[in-house]
């Protein structure tokens, strides 16, 4: 029977290096729902909050490799897709980190697998501890592996209107476009959202759509259209 130690033990594996500091590797395992049975284990926040900055650290640096002639907003862009929590927990899921947390209680798993903001909660802090107790450089080596798939993906998915409309101004030295819903007509089960966009310099524009989220999709493209940005 497979048990949490065996998939400690093949997490290692899959990680190609092994824990000095086993304390370390458990804390950074530990969800913070155990401290609730447990006052003496150490859970693994405060190791997410330093693994999120170098996670940052390193997509950084990668993408100053990769893109020599990127604008800031472009950068800024691949970068949130890199570090973002469903980045991370897509990492986590692929070498089965999951299966290696010690948690508390069901309510953390949602049909037998473990909830997407736990999973990249948890990457984030293994990052934290291979760079504690690896160093920069193991901790780097073990990042370009596992984030080599996302890495490779980010110029074959196309941008949609409002992340090209922020890539935009944050390129021209903008603040970010500011979105307002201006309306909000129809019945529950088919509303009909109008919302406007704005940006420094420019006219605002509006969109409409069954959902805010839609709403805000159009009316970022029609200010990207009437500025001639393609």
């Amino acid at each position: 029977m497979n048990t949490r130690a065996d998939a400690v033990e093949r997490l290692e594996r899959r990680l190609a290096y092994a824990f000095k500091n086993r304390a370390l590797l458990e804390q950074a395992l530990t969800h913070a729902s155990v401290a609730g049975l447990d006052r003496n284990a150490r859970h693994n926040q405060v190791l997410e909050f330093l693994g999120d900055r170098v996670i940052g650290l390193f997509a950084a640096e990668r993408l100053a490799e990769l893109c020599p002639e990127a604008t800031e907003g472009e950068l800024t862009h691949k970068l949130h897709a890199l570090v973002r929590k469903e980045a991370c927990a897509e990492v986590a899921a692929r070498i089965d980190l999951g299966d290696a947390l010690h948690m508390a209680g069901s309510g953390n798993r949602r049909g037998g697998q473990v909830r997407l903001s736990i999973l990249g909660d948890a990457a984030e802090a293994l990052m934290a501890a291979l760079y504690l107790d690896g160093g920069i450089d193991v901790a780097r080596t073990v990042f370009l592996d596992l984030w080599a798939a996302p890495i490779a993906a980010l110029d074959q998915t196309p941008l949609d209107p409002k992340t090209r409309l922020q890539t935009w101004a944050l390129g021209l030295g903008r603040p970010l476009p500011a979105y307002s819903i201006v309306s909000r007509q129809g019945p529950a089960h088919r509303p009909e959202f109008l919302v406007s966009v704005a940006v420094d310099g420019c006219q605002p524009e509006t969109g409409k759509g069954p959902s805010r989220q839609a709403a805000e999709m159009a009316a970022a493209a029609a200010l990207l259209a009437r500025q001639g940005v393609s």
